[in-house]
């Protein structure tokens, strides 16, 4: 969701060159504070204006991929929820149904119960089958105390269901809030960067937008043949298949596809199409297989920016990846150079 793009006045976007913007904003901003100088242009220049929409970018993706990973512990916690809830809904059946059992026995017991055994045996008239049947009675009842003491065990395994659900729903809150938190953070400096694109003029809104794909620009998507690509293993090829077939589509953060992505759910999108599960979040999928140096990527391996590992792309060979990169800028091919390089990750 940052803005990847390079600097006009040299073909590599470093931290550096993000300072230095950011501090010439942050002096325009002090100039203006000063006494005496209220007389400045209080408007920012364009360049100023683009390393701020670049800044907002940037933390909105980084707080794109903390909600992605709440979201999925979020999904993880409730179903857990679920499932403790069912197993405590199939033990309570059962309990009910033995204690049913037990109720009717002990009810034919108390029925039967009111003579002693010895008046019983007097007042049968086949004593043998008396004692056949008084002995059948002695192993009845001891399966019903085994019967009994199972019905004991599932009532405390019920209860520490019922507490262990009720941890589980603190946690699913918790989650919840947190989803919550970040989706207001990503939406409040998504709206402030809108706000602040709309201070440019259009051929300066459409500059910054083509800043984006790097020199080459859209001609790359159009022209880079898709049979050169030679990647390792037939699962590479078909992600890096996947990731071409993505081009243009627009980017939405928190998505994972089939009509739109953020930088990490077209990552594991197009993994996935492979055969590969990948996690969700950029943090998560930089261990998601191997490191390779810079110099020996192939086509298929995920690269990874910024030293926060927020974003992430599929490399596709020459120095290109394809990679969703930020609102307002679709699917699309573009330098690796174009951003702070953290690591890259080969899957299989």
């Amino acid at each position: 969701m940052a803005a990847h793009r390079k600097p006009r006045q040299r073909p590599y976007t470093g931290t550096a060159a993000r300072t230095a913007a950011a501090l010439a904003i942050t002096g325009a901003a002090t100039a203006a504070a000063l006494p005496g100088s209220a007389h400045a242009d209080p408007r920012r220049t364009p360049a100023q204006v683009e390393a701020e929409v670049d800044r907002l970018y940037h933390d909105a993706e980084v707080a794109t991929e903390r909600y992605n990973g709440a979201k999925e512990r979020a999904a993880a916690a409730a179903e857990a929820v679920d499932n403790l809830r069912d197993e405590a809904a199939r033990r309570t059946e059962r309990l009910n149904a033995a204690r049913d059992s037990l109720g009717t026995f002990a009810a034919a017991q108390y029925r039967s119960g009111g003579l002693s055994p010895t008046v019983q045996l007097a007042f049968s008239s086949d004593p043998d089958q008396y004692l056949e049947r008084a002995s059948f009675v002695d192993r009845i009842g001891d399966r019903r105390a085994v019967e009994v003491d199972a019905v004991e065990r599932q009532v405390a395994r019920i209860a520490q269901l019922r507490a262990e659900s009720g941890k589980k729903l603190a946690a699913l809150a918790a989650r919840q809030a947190e989803l919550k938190k970040h989706k207001a953070s990503i939406t409040a400096k998504l709206a402030e960067a809108r706000r602040l694109l709309a201070t440019l003029t259009p051929a300066e809104r459409t500059a910054y937008a083509d800043a984006d794909a790097g020199p080459a620009g859209s001609r790359a998507d159009r022209d880079m043949p898709r049979g050169s690509v030679q990647a390792p293993s037939a699962r590479a090829a078909a992600a890096v298949a996947f990731a071409y077939g993505a081009l243009g589509k627009p980017y939405v953060w928190g998505a994972t596809g089939p009509s739109s992505y953020d930088c990490s759910g077209l990552t594991q999108a197009a993994w996935r199409s492979a055969g590969v599960s990948l996690p969700r979040t950029t943090y998560t999928q930089i261990n998601a297989g191997h490191r390779v140096p810079r110099s020996e990527l192939a086509p298929g391996d995920l690269v990874f920016f910024f030293s926060g590992i927020s974003h992430v792309g599929l490399y596709i060979g020459n120095g290109q990846m394809i990679h969703a990169p930020r609102p307002g800028a679709p699917v699309r091919i573009a330098p690796i150079d174009q951003m702070p390089f953290a690591g890259a990750t080969r899957v299989a």
